[in-house]
């Protein structure tokens, strides 16, 4: 990218906001399904009761999942790790993983490090004081003056607010904007007879993403973004702290509660611009398991066959909650999408919460 073509990019005249580049990073280490439910069958053989075991057999064999990441250097380690190591693993994994993506991201964008005026991070995954974005300032040599912010709280949804936020720092300030997701799920691990925390360790991996917003064409145009909240349904998806910890709890339920809150998301956002579930050719959904998945295609009506991403995506990665969207969106890239057409990303997660945002191919 020459000088003039760099300036363009960056100080862009139409007040628009457009998402220059983006990337996806997990961590080296990847276990199938079949190992995974041998370790924690093996570790917690004494305390796991026959129904329990029925169940890690059960959800861990199922197709939808074939293999998950982890950032971890000994995956029987997180069985044994206290509270404090956790947080450490988080918080050393959080920043190498955010780090990866950012620097990727820069690059693909032909945007420096120098060049970057805010950052926003957000993750559900761990919680530090200072947060992952002041690491980052330090780890890839920031400006000082940068504006950050680190958001918690939004859970697997949470990748959609933080490009709200994004959004509104690029349009009020200019410059370069980068928005990152990072979600360390292995750092929350929990094993009981609570089928939450079967379904979960069955599910989460480890990954981050990154993306870098310009007010110039390039990449992919923010059109629109919406979101919903049903905050008395709070306890059907969210962490509960035990004895210091945070453990997952999920209802059984949650499909007909997702579904729902995903299709009001959806209307909104396409009635704004005066469009129809049938004008959009892509969608990134949020892999939040096969059952949600499918609930949330039917409430909408997007039909299977537009979900190829979004399935692929969950067989080789799992859901690694906030960042999963964004993985989606590159596996939708990469398979193809031609300039002006329209890309929906739909999240949901804590809350309970459920994010949409309309993207055009530039």
């Amino acid at each position: 990218m020459n000088h003039t073509d760099k300036h363009d990019l960056l100080n862009g005249v139409n007040g628009g906001a457009y998402i220059a580049s983006f990337a996806c990073v997990v961590p080296p280490f990847s276990a199938d399904q079949e190992f995974s439910a041998e370790l924690v069958r093996t570790h917690y053989a004494s305390m796991l009761n026959a129904r329990s075991l029925g169940l890690i057999r059960a959800t861990f064999s199922h197709p939808g999942i074939r293999k998950r990441h982890f950032a971890v250097d000994d995956p029987a380690s997180i069985m044994d790790e206290s509270a404090d190591q956790k947080i450490a693993r988080f918080t050393e994994k959080s920043v190498d993983l955010a780090g990866q993506a950012v620097t990727r991201a820069l690059d693909q964008a032909g945007v420096g490090i120098r060049d970057v005026t805010a950052l926003v991070v957000n993750t559900c995954t761990g919680y530090i004081c200072p947060g992952i974005s002041t690491y980052l300032i330090e780890r890839l040599e920031l400006p000082r003056n940068t504006r950050v912010y680190d958001l918690v709280g939004s859970g697997c949804g949470g990748a959609i607010p933080n490009l709200q936020l994004a959004e509104s720092l690029l349009k009020a300030n200019g410059g370069v904007v980068v928005s990152v997701a990072v979600e360390i799920c292995s750092s929350v691990f929990q094993m009981g007879n609570d089928l939450s925390l079967i379904l979960s360790n069955a599910l989460f991996g480890d990954g981050a993403a990154a993306a870098v917003l310009v007010s110039r064409p390039a990449g992919f145009e923010l059109v629109a973004s919406a979101g919903r909240y049903v905050p008395e349904q709070r306890d059907a998806i969210r962490f509960v702290h035990k004895q210091g910890q945070l453990h997952n709890q999920l209802s059984t339920k949650l499909p007909d509660l997702v579904n729902k809150a995903a299709a009001e998301v959806v209307a909104d956002l396409l009635s704004t611009q005066g469009l129809q579930v049938s004008d959009i050719r892509h969608w990134a959904f949020h892999t939040g398991g096969e059952k949600i998945i499918n609930a949330v295609r039917d409430e909408i009506g997007v039909p299977e066959e537009q979900l190829r991403a979004t399935r692929a995506i969950l067989e080789n990665y799992g859901n690694m909650s906030s960042p999963t969207v964004w993985f989606v969106l590159e596996e939708i890239l990469c398979n193809g999408i031609a300039a002006g057409e329209c890309c929906v990303m739909v999240a949901y997660g804590a809350g309970l919460s459920a994010h949409a945002c309309l993207l055009r191919k530039t």
